[in-house]
């Protein structure tokens, strides 16, 4: 069925691009196309709903579907600059302020998190009961981890190429906390960590927890962190760590090459620096493949795998994991000395919704849902922004990055929307300078709704007016 209504939409699509269908003009009704292609109107909807996210339809409520062709193309961003000297990490209590907005109701553009209509609900709600009938071994201290979640966690790295034992393996709350511990693991307050610019504001504030100085190396919006300015920083400076998203990097949604994730390694690896990975968005990738990590590429322990269910499963079940290799008893101890281990019934739940084979049956969909959530959203900012916008291709996960025309201040924008409650995240966010003041990141990963695209409507005409009092 997926591959009968992508060819009937690419066919629709080429029937517009020809101009059989023309810019505003309604296309045939569900039951005529359906007659017309030999297919059921299931399909047809389906096809609908893949040329809305390209662009090129737009459904008007009892009136059917019109052609509106998408705009021309809006180039990624540039890359940052090299910074020469590392900075300490300030507070961001705006991160604290974005989350709190959107549960106010505002339009949800801000946090990176996913919608719960893309959610494995019913399946997580029949394994959270399966788990609260396992009586006792719900109520112990799971420390370093159920042995049933570990298991299934290192039956799937297997599959990424990165063999592990459970033992190899500790729960944690979230992929946050196993950054925090991963990092708490190799450095001492007041030292140096390189990271990604732009980086995602929950490394930072994790550096900041940890009392860290960082240098932030510039990120290429397809290619991930620029190898050359890495190397750069390790020859000017004593870095302890560097943490990497290497697949669908959080805002810019960047894939390195395996080839660029095995020079990454093997650059860390010659300079004793362990390389702390955050992989939570690799099991999103919009097409092809599932990505490797970099620990794929690790034969001298120095990689410390990090990920969580958080951006898959659920935000709220607050369950993830790391892989410390060499430097197990120092995360363990940490982990134990703040929390002493991770909720029980999460942990069983989701080993038996792993068990079952729920989750890969799930991300197909989902994956294809996050694939038109970003690319719809990207062809509406398109539209709407002014002249001179960039925009990022993710090629996984589902946030956009957003870089304004010259003179167009991101943290203004910001503000204005807000004030109409459209809630979006300023570029200032990540990075511990002020160097993104003119972008914004948007989160796609929402089901399209006339209420957002009014809202990205509305964030173009506020971007036209800042340009236009520049």
């Amino acid at each position: 069925m997926g591959v009968l209504y992508n060819q009937v939409a690419d066919q629709l699509q080429e029937l517009i691009q020809d101009g059989v269908y023309r810019q505003g003009e309604r296309l045939p009704g569900v039951r005529a196309l359906a007659r017309q292609f030999s297919v059921s109107i299931s399909t047809i909807l389906q096809a609908h709903q893949t040329l809305e996210a390209r662009g090129f339809l737009q459904a008007r409520e009892r009136s059917g579907y019109f052609v509106r062709l998408p705009a021309a193309d809006v180039p990624e961003p540039r890359m940052s600059e090299q910074r020469s000297r590392p900075l300490p990490v300030s507070a961001r209590e705006m991160t604290l302020d974005l989350c709190a907005d959107e549960q106010k109701r505002m339009v949800p553009l801000a946090t990176a998190i996913p919608h719960a209509d893309y959610l494995p609900l019913r399946q997580i709600q029949q394994s959270t009961l399966w788990a609260a009938r396992r009586g006792l071994e719900t109520l112990d201290y799971a420390f370093p981890g159920k042995e049933s979640f570990r298991r299934q966690i290192a039956q799937r790295m297997a599959t990424l190429g990165v063999p592990v034992a459970p033992d190899d393996v500790l729960a944690t709350n979230g992929a946050q906390e196993a950054i925090i511990l991963a990092l708490r693991a190799v450095t001492q307050p007041g030292d140096i960590v390189a990271v990604e610019s732009p980086s995602f504001p929950g490394i930072l504030q994790a550096l900041e927890v940890v009392g860290l100085r960082v240098i932030e190396i510039p990120t290429h919006p397809s290619e991930g962190l620029s190898l050359e300015g890495l190397q750069l920083a390790l020859e000017q400076w004593p870095l302890k760590a560097c943490v990497v998203v290497p697949n669908h990097s959080n805002p810019m949604g960047a894939q390195m090459s395996d080839l660029r994730k095995q020079q990454l390694v093997s650059m860390l690896a010659a300079a004793d620096v362990p390389l702390i990975e955050d992989d939570i968005y690799g099991d999103l990738f919009h097409t092809g493949e599932r990505p490797r990590p970099a620990k794929a590429f690790d034969h001298a322990d120095n990689v410390i795998y990090c990920s969580s269910f958080s951006k898959t499963i659920s935000p709220g079940l607050r369950l993830g994991w790391m892989i410390p290799g060499r430097h197990m008893a120092s995360a363990r101890q940490h982990k134990y000395f703040v929390n002493l281990a991770t909720s029980s019934i999460p942990q069983l739940a989701v080993a038996h919704f792993l068990e079952q084979g729920g989750y890969d049956r799930y991300l197909r969909g989902a994956r294809q849902h996050y694939r038109e959530a970003t690319a719809r959203l990207r062809s509406a900012v398109a539209r709407a922004f002014p002249k001179g916008t960039a925009v990022s291709r993710p090629q996984g996960g589902f946030v956009l990055w957003v870089q304004l025309p010259d003179g167009v201040s991101g943290t203004e924008l910001f503000r204005r929307a807000r004030s109409e409650n459209i809630n979006v995240a300023p570029g200032l966010m990540f990075s511990t300078t002020r160097k993104f003041e003119n972008c914004l990141r948007l989160n796609g990963g929402n089901p399209w709704t006339e209420r957002i695209d009014r809202a990205v409507i509305r964030l173009g005409a506020l971007a036209h007016e800042l340009q236009q009092a520049d």
